[in-house]
């Protein structure tokens, strides 16, 4: 979800199913968590034929062993499963998951009962005739700004760049060139036609909701985030890192709230690391879901329970660098970090004021194990963004915080990329303003990006 809500924890299939009514074209969705991956065919020894040669590279750079936790899925075990008629529709090759679709929830105990399944969990409901909006003939005009330039290069968006010395790093000569992101999102509404995006090295596109689909149509929360990393209009809005390539993918689905958010985002992320991207912003985080009963618990902020933060952890693990969401519920009931804005080893981002005090609305620590959350903050009460007509708005959340950080991060590793990605990380967090005296609302404080390339407090 767009740093919306989203998860907790969830229960056993078989019990869930004796409380379910069938609807009329209703169908269900199931996470099966096999026992191995099978004969896949695929060796570790030969990893070209699973992973891209820039995905090799980087592995082989940060010293990160190809291992089986990388071999693709059996064919054959997705063909048993299909063969109950239960429909593939993600999988998870990190933790050996496949998330089936099925109209009859009673296939739950048939799959349960395969001596490849380990567990079944319900992870979905509805109704799939719910379909999205495509793009026609006439949405081919170009979009320019409407906003008179100003007399800066970094024009509405200076201030938040400036608060946290990037300006001074891009003038080192940092812009990103040469590094690969990953934007995981729920749409990229017409950023494909905006001026604004003219310079965008675009890697390319996936769509895991429905896979071929354009992600340039349906929302346009993620254009808003691309705008802060990638916006390259001087005068109007320069992003904070306008050099550097990207891969634009869209993981979450806004019809519902449900579990498989989860399995989505981890699709999303193992697929960014297949392409070999270095570096993963996320304006997503979930916890509490359409049914309750499957929503999560403050307690298990622990960066290890979630599913989702389990992706985190093991996408830290491989040599990712992940810029992520706290989440905007700090004036809510639930107050705390959205999952997976609790795992250790990403770079949670939190909001602050044009007055540099914590955004009301920004989620809160610790964590449930008492670990220093979020990491860092930035501006996130009222700065600048692209919306989906190519135009300058003012916007608010933890959902943009995120990008305008992950950028500078981003141009931080381009200048120093002799370090590894908790290197970078631990950069990050000393060069921040409370680094000594972190607390729940801000964490480290406010990172100085140029401080953390000349290593100074």
């Amino acid at each position: 979800m767009k740093i919306k809500p989203g998860l907790r924890s969830y229960l056993p299939i078989i019990c869930m199913l004796l409380s379910f009514e069938m609807l009329s074209g209703e169908s269900f969705c199931f996470r099966i968590y096999l026992k191995d991956k099978g004969p896949s065919g695929y060796s570790i020894d030969n990893p070209k034929f699973f992973l891209s040669q820039e995905a090799i590279s980087r592995r082989q750079k940060e010293h990160i062993p190809v291992d089986t936790s990388d071999l693709p899925i059996a064919h054959a075990y997705l063909d048993t499963l299909g063969a109950l008629g239960a429909k593939p529709v993600v999988t998870s090759k990190w933790f050996s998951t496949v998330v089936v679709e099925c109209e009859d929830s009673a296939i739950a105990g048939q799959l349960q009962a395969l001596s490849i399944v380990d567990s079944v969990k319900w992870v979905w409901k509805g109704n799939r005739n719910t379909t999205t909006t495509t793009g026609t003939d006439k949405d081919t005009a170009r979009l320019f700004p409407t906003d008179a330039p100003k007399n800066t290069t970094y024009g509405y968006a200076e201030k938040q760049i400036h608060m946290l010395n990037g300006i001074r790093l891009h003038k080192e000569g940092y812009r990103g060139k040469g590094m690969r992101v990953a934007v995981i999102d729920a749409g990229f509404m017409f950023a494909d036609r905006m001026a604004v995006f003219d310079s965008l090295r675009l890697e390319g596109t996936y769509n895991v909701i429905t896979p071929g689909e354009s992600v340039f149509f349906d929302d346009e929360h993620g254009t808003k985030v691309l705008s802060c990393l990638a916006a390259n209009a001087p005068g109007v809005m320069v992003g904070t890192a306008p050099e550097a390539s990207y891969w634009l993918i869209k993981s979450e689905d806004g019809h519902s709230e449900y579990p498989i958010e989860e399995d989505y985002w981890t699709a999303a992320v193992e697929f960014a690391d297949s392409v070999g991207v270095q570096v993963i912003s996320s304006s997503l985080g979930y916890y509490a879901f359409d049914n309750k009963e499957l929503s999560y618990h403050p307690s298990m902020l622990d960066g290890k329970t979630a599913f989702i933060s389990r992706t985190a952890r093991e996408a830290a693990r491989k040599g990712l660098l992940l810029f992520v969401s706290a989440g905007n519920e700090g004036n809510g009931s639930w107050e705390k970090l959205t999952f997976p804005a609790d795992v250790q080893h990403v770079v949670t981002v939190g909001s602050i004021t044009e007055g540099r005090v914590k955004s009301v609305f920004s989620s809160v620590g610790f964590t449930a194990d008492a670990r220093v959350k979020p990491d860092v903050v930035a501006l996130g009460t009222n700065c600048t963004v692209i919306d989906g007509s190519g135009s300058i708005r003012y916007a608010s959340g933890t959902s943009f915080s995120t990008p305008i950080v992950a950028g500078l991060g981003v141009c931080l590793w381009q200048a120093l990329p002799q370090l590894n990605n908790l290197e970078i990380m631990d950069r990050i967090r000393r060069s921040s303003s409370q680094y000594a005296l972190p607390d729940a609302g801000m964490g480290y404080g406010i990172p100085n990006l140029y401080n953390a390339l000349k290593d100074e407090p």
